[in-house]
C-alpha cells in the first residue's frame, strides 16, 4: 500500500523541498497551503512531472476548521495519513526589541507556529491511531522547528518562544504516542535559505564569512529534506522524541 505524508506550508521553501523529497521517496504528498490550488499551480505540475502524486488542500493551521478540513480531505484524496510533517511557520512582521514587543505580534506567532501545531498533530494523531499499522507503525510525526528553540534572538522574542514551543510538543507527543505505534521527531534548522532569511542575506552572508558556522555555507532547503527524508524511513524504528540539528554545525559550543 503507497503511503501518504501531509507536510503543511508546503507550496515552496523548505516545505516544497521536503515534499518533492517525500515524494520520490514514494509517498502521495498533500500540500497544504494557505493560497488558492491555483496560485500555487506551477509548484503542484512541477511535483507531477517529476511522477509525484499530489494532492492540495488549501487550509490554514491557526483555523480550528481548517485543522479538521486538512485531515479529512487527505483521507479522501488517499484513504490514510502516514506521515505529518508539521512545516508552515511565519516570523514577526515587524523585528521589534524585546521590550517592544506586541501582543498581538505575540498571538500571531505563537498561533501558527505552536497552537496551530499542536492541534493538528492531535488531529492526525487520531486518524493514524484509527488505521492499520503499516511496517510495525501507524504513522510519523515531524515537526520542524529552529535553532531559534534554543538560540536567543531579542528583536523576534516571539518566533523563539514559538520554537521552543514545538520542541516540548515533540517531547509531549512522542511519549504520548509511542504506545499507539506513531513516532515523532524534530528537525531544528539553521540559516537556510529561503524567502524568510532573504531580508537579512547580508548579515548571514558576513557571519558565514567570520566563520560563525563549521560547515561554511548557507543551508539549502534540500538539506532539510533529507533530514526529514530519513526520519521517516524505515531506518528509525527504536528511535522516537529525538531532534535533529541542520545548521552547518551552528550548534557547537567552540573556544
Amino acid at each position: 500500500m503507497k503511503k501518504t505524508a501531509v507536510v503543511t506550508g508546503s507550496s515552496r521553501g523548505i516545505g516544497y523541498a521536503i515534499a518533492r523529497q517525500l515524494g520520490l521517496d514514494g509517498f502521495n504528498v498533500v500540500i497544504v497551503a494557505t493560497g488558492s490550488r491555483e496560485k500555487n499551480i506551477d509548484a503542484i505540475r512541477r511535483l507531477e512531472e517529476e511522477g509525484i502524486t499530489v494532492g492540495y488542500v488549501q487550509a490554514n493551521v491557526a483555523d480550528h476548521d481548517d485543522r479538521l478540513r486538512i485531515v479529512s480531505e487527505s483521507v479522501q484524496l488517499f484513504g490514510r495519513i502516514d506521515v505529518l510533517v508539521n512545516n508552515a511557520g511565519v516570523a514577526p512582521l515587524v523585528r521589534a526589541d524585546l521590550l517592544e514587543m506586541t501582543e498581538e505580534s505575540f498571538d500571531r506567532v505563537v498561533g501558527i507556529n505552536t497552537k496551530g501545531n499542536m492541534f493538528l498533530t492531535q488531529a492526525v494523531a487520531r486518524q493514524m491511531i484509527a488505521q492499520e499499522p503499516i511496517e510495525k507503525r501507524k504513522g510519523v510525526i515531524v515537526n520542524i522547528s529552529s535553532c531559534s528553540s534554543v538560540v536567543s534572538s531579542t528583536s523576534r522574542g516571539e518566533y523563539c518562544v514559538s520554537k521552543a514551543g514545538i520542541s516540548m510538543l515533540t517531547t509531549l507527543f512522542s511519549d504520548r504516542l509511542a504506545s499507539e505505534g506513531i513516532l515523532v521527531h524534530e528537525v531544528r534548522p539553521g540559516v537556510i535559505a529561503t524567502d524568510m532569511t532573504s531580508a537579512v542575506q547580508a548579515k548571514y552572508d558576513r557571519l558565514i564569512e567570520d566563520g560563525l558556522f563549521p560547515i561554511a555555507r548557507w543551508g539549502t532547503p534540500e538539506d532539510v529534506a533529507g533530514a526529514v527524508s530519513a526520519l521517516v524511513s524505515d531506518k528509525f524504528l527504536y528511535t522516537t522524541g529525538n531532534y535533529i540539528d541542520v545548521d552547518g554545525g551552528f550548534h557547537i559550543k567552540r573556544l
